[in-house]
């Protein structure tokens, strides 16, 4: 069985890894505080051209979600985000269960507007009882979203005019930031996410790492006390060199963009294959995502030898499924699915 199904099945990259062993013995201190993670907050502030942003070292993406959210707002505001945004929809109330509402907007591909985000904060403040409801403190925003499209430049640059001149926290999840950054259509660079965001992340988990995620803040109001918070909320790993470790290595020598390139040309070959044998693509994806429309009956003889995801039922005869390529995905397997498809 070759598995599609997401961009994080298999262990981390050889680099992380070995760096991860030669390191095994060494006594440094924890919580964050080794040169490892120091070598790496440098890495990342230099890859950002940010260099008076903090960096944290978080586990996971839910994690780095919600203590990221919490951090940022007071007690009665809650969070714009695309109604198929992560945290509505695939994190178990992890941001509510910090007593924060998400605010939900209709997306178009997984994303929204800066005229969105200006209309739903005019309709609460015209609203005559809107002190009695959630007020709109932050905007999230997922990067790539969750249908594998982009923001572009431009639209990146109105959103963060819209939350700059409402008084909004720009947040962007950056769980696949590596794949969006090194898609064929992709305009923007960390430096661009630096520039416009009071906060985002990098995803380690799905590029490459074992685990992990960078939490980048810009924004002077959000520096102080994160670390407070971090541990209050389990976020502080005792052994907090295995992040800096794992992060060193990615960003050394440009293997984290190296990774991110060979997923996204893999899904490119994936995506031409899709569209000439005449199944259409349910979301216009350039990075390491493909959701493409398959008649049943070729999905259930695919199913035999290769694994992917349920979408959504199209027709009574087709159904929206997803690929994944990763950092590790082979040219051999992608020639097997290729061949595979061919031979329907």
């Amino acid at each position: 069985m070759l598995r599609f199904e997401c961009d994080y099945g298999e262990g981390a990259h050889p680099r992380v890894m070995e760096l991860l062993v030669k390191s095994n013995l060494e006594q440094t201190p924890g919580y964050g505080e080794d040169h490892y993670c120091d070598t790496a907050r440098a890495l990342i502030r230099e890859a950002c051209r940010a260099p008076e942003a903090d960096v944290h070292f978080l586990v996971g993406g839910t994690q780095a979600n919600f203590v990221v959210i919490e951090s940022a707002l007071r007690p009665w505001q809650g969070v714009i985000c695309a109604e198929n945004g992560h945290i509505n929809v695939h994190e178990t109330g992890a941001v509510e269960a910090t007593g924060h509402k998400v605010l939900a907007l209709p997306a178009k591909e997984g994303k929204i507007s800066a005229a969105q985000i200006r209309e739903a904060c005019a309709v609460h403040y015209a609203d005559a009882s809107h002190e009695h409801m959630v007020q709109p403190g932050m905007v999230y925003l997922s990067a790539p979203t969750e249908f594998g499209t982009l923001y572009s430049r431009a639209e990146l640059e109105d959103i963060s005019r819209a939350c700059h001149e409402l008084s909004l926290t720009l947040f962007v999840d950056g769980a696949r930031m590596g794949y969006g950054i090194m898609a064929e259509t992709n305009d923007l660079e960390l430096a661009d996410y630096a520039r416009l965001c009071d906060v985002f992340t990098i995803g380690g988990t799905k590029v490459g790492a074992l685990f992990g995620e960078a939490v980048v803040i810009t924004s002077p109001l959000l520096k102080k006390d994160f670390r407070y918070l971090m541990k209050q909320r389990g976020a502080m790993l005792a052994k907090g060199r295995l992040l800096g470790v794992q992060f060193t290595a990615l960003f050394q020598d440009g293997l984290y963009f190296q990774m991110a390139e060979h997923a996204d040309t893999l899904a490119m070959r994936l995506r031409r294959t899709f569209t000439d044998k005449g199944w259409p693509l349910l979301f216009n994806s350039f990075t390491n995502q493909q959701f493409p429309i398959v008649p049943d009956e070729a999905l259930e003889k695919l199913g035999r030898d290769y694994s992917f995801s349920f979408w959504q039922k199209v027709d009574e005869k087709r159904s929206a499924v997803r690929f994944c390529t990763s950092w590790a995905t082979t040219e051999e397997a992608v020639d097997a699915l290729i061949a595979s498809i061919a031979a329907l």
